[in-house]
Parts: structure tokens; sequence; C-alpha cells
């Protein structure tokens, strides 16, 4: 306990706390993000917040001590610290947001009077021990907990308690699992209906509870370091994503062949079944731009290698499959095989590029090629060299990296917590990199692909830390081909999204066990709008591509991976936005609709973006769906019929149909659909308009080199406003950089009458359909006026 607070000091925007047993620092970041750290951690190097993204240089803050109980007033916050280093968190009307709670923890008590049932073989949970770094918070009925990545369950996370250990674990994941791939030790609370978020950067293993173990309080605890964590003001749930991104990075720019369908499994073992898988694609007219090479492309699995017997001429069969419009991503695990002779074996001892038990003997563990060594990715000299290893798959056209097993992942038990990492000439043990590994593997890999290519990197990962995003694409790991998997999905990429981890999905259909013709089918569909949009399946299992099953399966998982590239543009849009202000392209509805408690534990409805509403359905055997649409009038996008929001409808949803509604007032771009991106040239962009009152900016650039940092992009605003007699939509081409524009546009107008539509003053001809008008404009067009009937 830290006791009486003795003296504090005020150094430009840093309070020292000095208390009878420890010392603390509270930085002011911005008016409402606060860092708090003891002393040990001062100087301590974070992995997420690589960059601070703040300007903190003039900020004002006020510091006052009363009766034993400093006070800090900012622009946004109240802030009191009391003894014991106690500190909560007031809005400027002093409305408590976040407090620290004042006693001790207090599990409720789990009743066992035997062993019998560890007998007959039950798991039974033990009360979790108190550990070095602690922070307890007070709850209220009214909280709600949203974040920390890739956990199972509900998207509200109040209930329950979790472990940020990364971890491997190919069983089926179910409600009750508390550790996977990832560790994001971030959370967003909703204290009525005000947010703020809780960022606590400690990559030992680490445990939250949201009220599990004791309903009067939330905590966090880790095995090791010391206290260091964020406080983030809201008062809106978008802002504390702005501002938590800003300290973790936001996700950037990826290549436009990333939108496009991916298709994978363990593993195309061939040269001649890759080539048939793509020509499948190219002859039943499925769009597809990706096909994975899984670990069996390798010569005996030795990483940065390949096998030139299964895959003969591997830089001739990916110049056929460039041809075809395909791109390829590899797989690389980490795990090294011990083999003299082999380069990159050679190199990493050389080098001294290698974990090390106590003794600086190289740790030795079995993955895929049996005995291997890991690389220290720790070690920024390690993380260069292995980054360089790339340019050899990179020179034969590979188009992508997707790292696996990077926990790490090892089949001889764990790693041992006292393994030797070398952080730059400062010992690391294994108890405190191993929630960094796969982020820096990451970054690794993004580093040396950017080193060589001029190219946005494309790198995919299971494992990461908070800040990988700035570096990779996510996975949501080997989930399993059950309804249960696809129900967990959705509440599990939101909170992903909530947690800085934009460009994210899941296995399509699944990746162990059997999918069904059904399963498949309402997983595609659901994944319409996830950011990573991949089929990927396991060894072993049945076959999963779109026309492994009946005719029907085929054709309706056609026409919904054709509808994802008619929304390519929209996609793009969304991520050109997240980039600015750290908005996932999967939102929570409450995300748009803070105030509307019936959105606060949707787990199986999202937004994309903020104009499109989805449904998917998720049960099998389900023709019915209720549907709860938020404020504002909706519109179903089958079949143009108008609701009215803040309303539960119910909505027929035979296999071929996907609940969908377009926000009234939403302007969205199409493209017209391709076997792959970049098939044809986009020089036609197609608006579908809903009538109301709106904007919308469209961001076009050349979708792969970085020229659009500078300033090589155009950028189109569209404004519609409803008049008496009149609709008006309005062109303002805010950013004309990059050459090619678009030569016209196809306009679609839904759900009203109209009897004339000029253009620019001139009258043109339009054409009627069942539930819009449809007509064409030039490109150069500054104004459209929609007569009304």
């Amino acid at each position: 306990m830290a006791a009486k607070l003795k003296d504090y000091q005020v150094e430009n925007n840093q309070i020292k706390l000095v208390y009878e047993s420890q010392i603390y620092f509270i930085k002011i970041i911005e008016a409402g993000v606060i860092q708090l750290f003891e002393a040990d951690y001062k100087d301590y190097n974070s992995f997420a917040v690589e960059d601070n993204n703040f300007n903190s240089a003039e900020l004002d803050f006020e510091v006052e001590n009363k009766k034993g109980k400093l006070i800090i007033t900012t622009a946004e916050l109240i802030i009191e610290i009391k003894n014991d280093f106690k500190v909560d968190f007031y809005d400027l009307d002093h409305n408590p947001i976040s407090k620290d709670y004042s006693k001790k923890r207090d599990p409720f008590i789990r009743r066992k009077s035997s062993n019998i049932a560890e007998e007959e073989g039950h798991k039974l949970q033990e009360e979790l021990k108190n550990q070095p770094v602690e922070v307890l918070k007070e709850i209220t009925a009214e909280e709600k907990f949203y974040g920390l990545g890739d956990r199972t369950g509900h998207l509200n996370k109040k209930g329950y308690s979790y472990q940020l250990w990364n971890t491997d674990d190919p069983s089926p994941h179910v409600e009750s699992f508390e550790v996977l791939y990832k560790s994001i030790p971030f959370i967003l609370g909703l204290k009525g209906d005000y947010a703020y978020g809780l960022f606590f950067d400690n990559t030992f293993r680490s445990y939250f509870d949201f009220g599990k173990e004791n309903d009067d309080y939330f905590y966090y605890a880790a095995e090791g370091g010391s206290l260091n964590y964020y406080f983030i003001n809201g008062p809106s749930a978008k802002k504390v994503i702005d501002s938590y991104t800003k300290l973790t990075g936001k996700t950037p720019l990826p290549q436009k062949w990333t939108l496009g369908n991916q298709q994978s499994r363990w593993s195309y073992h061939s040269r001649e079944r890759v080539e048939e898988i793509a020509d499948n694609f190219r002859k039943k007219d499925i769009p597809c731009d990706v096909i994975y090479l899984d670990i069996d492309y390798m010569d005996d699995y030795k990483v940065f290698t390949w096998d030139d017997n299964k895959f003969k001429n591997m830089k001739e069969m990916i110049e056929n499959l460039h041809q075809k419009g395909f791109k390829v991503v590899t797989i690389i695990d980490p795990g090294v095989k011990k083999e003299k002779g082999y380069q990159v074996y050679d190199q990493c001892l050389e080098n001294g590029f290698y974990l090390t038990d106590q003794d600086g003997i190289p740790y030795v563990n079995e993955v895929w090629p049996g005995e291997c060594i890991f690389p220290d990715f720790i070690n920024s000299d390690c993380r260069a060299w292995w980054g360089n290893n790339h340019q050899k798959l990179l020179e034969i056209g590979i188009d992508g990296i997707w790292n696996d097993m990077n926990e790490p992942a090892s089949f001889n038990g764990p790693l041992p917590e006292d393994v030797r990492f070398d952080n730059d000439g400062q010992k690391m043990e294994h108890k405190e990199a191993h929630n960094i590994y796969g982020h820096l593997m990451s970054k690794s890999t993004y580093e040396g692909i950017n080193k060589v290519s001029n190219k946005r990197p494309f790198v995919i990962t299971r494992a990461s830390y908070a800040g990988t995003q700035k570096y990779s694409t996510f996975w949501t790991g080997d989930n399993h081909s059950l309804w249960q998997h696809l129900r967990m999905a959705l509440p599990m990429l939101m909170n992903m999204g909530l947690s800085g981890l934009s460009f994210s999905g899941t296995d399509i259909g699944g990746f162990g066990s059997d999918a069904t013709a059904e399963l498949l089918t309402r997983w595609y569909q659901a994944s319409i709008f996830t950011p990573l949009f991949r089929n990927h399946s396991s060894i072993g299992s049945r076959d999963q591509e779109p026309w492994a099953f009946k005719q029907e399966v085929e054709e309706i998982s056609k026409k919904y991976i054709k509808l994802r590239y008619k929304f390519i543009p929209y996609l793009y849009d969304l991520l050109w936005q997240g980039k600015k202000t750290g908005l996932p392209v999967m939102r929570p509805l409450f995300l748009h609709n803070q105030s509307d408690s019936n959105t606060y534990n949707l787990n199986d409805q999202f937004l994309a973006g903020e104009n499109i509403l989805m449904a998917p359905v998720v049960q099998q055997g389900q023709k019915y769906r209720k549907v709860y649409l938020p404020d504002g009038k909706w519109l179903d996008y089958w079949t143009g019929e108008e609701h009215q929001g803040n309303n539960y409808i119910l909505k027929e949803s035979p296999l071929d149909t996907l609940p969908m509604y377009i926000k009234k007032g939403s302007i969205i771009p199409n493209y017209e659909v391709q076997n792959y991106i970049g098939e044809k040239k986009m020089d036609e962009l197609k608006l579908k308009i809903y009538p109301g009152e709106g904007d919308y900016l469209h961001y076009q650039d050349d979708g792969q080199s970085f020229a659009y940092r500078e300033g090589e992009f155009n950028l189109y605003k569209f404004i519609q406003e409803e008049n008496d007699q009149s609709y008006e939509v309005t062109l303002d081409l805010k950013k004309q950089r990059y050459d090619e524009l678009y030569s016209s546009f196809k306009i679609e107008f839904f759900n009203t009458k109209i009897d004339e539509v000029r253009v620019d003053t001139q009258k043109i001809d339009f054409e009627k359909g069942s539930q819009s008008i449809l007509f064409n404009i030039d490109g150069d067009f500054s104004k459209v006026e929609l007569i009304k009937a």
C-alpha cells in the first residue's frame, strides 16, 4: 500500500506524487487522456505506444491540495487522488465516471468439501490470488464493458472474467474460454450512456474480471511489471476509440485487393491443386482475389523455402496465377528447423538471434518441422534480419505474408516462463515477452516487406498485442464449423474493432470440423462486411469451397460474394475514414446510438459504417429474423420497404436472404462486379441514393502504393437535400490530385416518384424500376435536380 501522500511536484504536463512507501506519476497526455504509472515504469519502453500522436505542449490544467486530497482539473476532467493512490475521475459537473474501489477484494465463496469432482474429470475454477499489480474500480448496475480483442462470449463483457496470455488452443472455443490468441488490455466502459476507456499497458500475464468475482467492483491484475495505465475520457465511445488509437496506432490503408474474396485451406498441397482451385473460381464465375499456401508449400516445413517437387517452378506458378488475377499469400511460422546447412537456421545461430535458457543455450521445442529454435523478435537486429528474409518470397512474386503459430505455439509443452530474450541489451524473460511475441513478429514482417516493396504490405496474424493494427490484419484463429461459432463471430469481431483491430475476419465456414451447406451459406452472408473475407478449412475436413456443396449453395454463395464486390468502394472508404478516426468497419449499434439502451447487448446485429445495418441469420433452420432498427428510417435493401426506427420488425429470411437495411438519407457507392479487383478500370461509379438529408465522402487513389501520403488522391463529396417539390444532389470535388477521375456516374434513386431529372439545368432521360429510377451522368456534373411527381 502506498499509504499517505507526503508531497507532490508539477513539471510540465506531469505530476509526481510522493507517498510514504511509493512514488507515482500522473501525466496529462490530453485534457481527456491521463496516464498513471509507478516510478519503476517511468522510463518503460512501451511496445504498443510507439509514437504519441498527441500535442500536449500547451495543456492547461490546475493542481490543488485539499486536506490531503490532490485535485487535478483539466478542460474535461476533475481527477481526485487520495491516500494509497486511489484515483477517481469525474466530469466537470462532478458526476463520477470511474472511481477506484476503496475496499479490498472480496470474492464470492466457492463451496466444495472434497476433490471428488476433479476425480470425475471436472475442472473447477480456483479463486484468483492477489497479484503484484492490481487496480480495482467501482462497478455500477448500469455499467457495460466492451473490448479486450478476440474474447469469447457476448458483446457486453459484464459478469465475465478473462486472462490475457496468448494461447493456441484448437479445441472448439466456448463461452467459458478465458484465454485466446490475442492480448489487447483495453476496455471501453459505458456508464449509462457515458463512455470512457481504460488501457493497461502491461505485457505480463494479466486478468480482467468484470464483476464476476464480486458485483461491487471490477478489476485488472498482472503477474509482473508495474502499474501503468491510461484513462481515456468520452463521453462518446467514438471519441474514446479515436484517443485510444492515437496512442496505439490506427489501421493503415490497405491495398484494395485485400478486400476481395480470399480462399485458403490447410492445405492446397500441390501446384496442380492450387491451379485447379484457381481455374474453378474463374470457370464458375465466382469472384476471387487471393489464394493462400499453408505449411505444405514449404520444403520440410522450413520457413522461407518451398518444395520444388510439389510446387515445381514456383515462380512460374505464381506468374500464371497473377495473369488470372490472383494474388498469392504464404504462411510463415516462427519456428526455425534445427538443421545444420539450412541457411535460416545457420544465420540465426551465427548472429545469436534465438531464445535461450538461463545458461545461454539455444532453447529448443517442437513445431511442424520437428525440433526448432525460436527467433528473438524482441531484439531489433533480429527483427531486421527476419524481415529481410521475406525478400526471397517477394522475388518470386508472393503478395502477402500470413503469420501463424506466433503465440508462440509449441508441441512439446509451452515455453518456460524463464526463457531469455534480448531487449536490445536488456535481458527479458518469456513471462514478460510472451504477449508481444506475435506483435513484434508482425512488425518485423511489415517492415521487411515495406523495405523492398513500393506497395502497402499485407500481413495477417493470429497472435497480437495492443498496437499490432499498425502492422497487420487479423483473423480470429482456429474456429470450428459450428453454429455457436458463427454466432460468436459477430460480438468477437465487433469487440476487436472497438479494440483498434479494425481489419479483421473469421475463417468463413469454420476451420475445424465439417461445415454444412446451410452453415456455409449463412456464414458467407454474415461476412459480407467483415474487412477480411477469407474461407479457410482444416486438413481432414470436408471440402469447403463455394462449389463443394449442392448447386443451390454455390449459387447463393456466388450471389453474396458478388454483392461483396459491389460494396468494395464503400469498404475502402470506411478504411480510409478509420485511418483518421480509428473507427472500425464493423460497429456495434450503440456506437452510433449511444443513448439507446436496446443496443447495448445486441450480439447478432452490426452496422457496416454508419449507414448499413446487418442482421445475419445465425440459427440453424431459421426462416424469420427479429431485427432491431435504431433511430431514423430504414429501407429494406431487397424490397425497398421503409421502416421506422426505434422498433423491432420481423423479416422473412429464407436461405437466400440476408436481412440488410440502409438508413434513409444515405449515399452508397458501388462498383461493377469483377472477377478480381483491378480486372476492369473503374471509370464509372455507381451511386445508390436513399432520399433524405445527408452527405457522403468518397475517397479514390491507386489502391496499392503510398502515393496517397503525398496527397495523390481524389476526394468527392456528394450532398443530397430534400425540398418541397424536388430533391437536389450536388457534387463537390474537394480534392483532385489523382489523375484517374470518374468519367461518369450511374445514379439509382430509391423509393420516390419522380417526374423529371435535370443535370446542371438540362433535362435528361431516366429509366423507371420497381423501387427506383436510374440514369447516367457525366463525371463533371455539379447539380442534379429530381422533380417530385
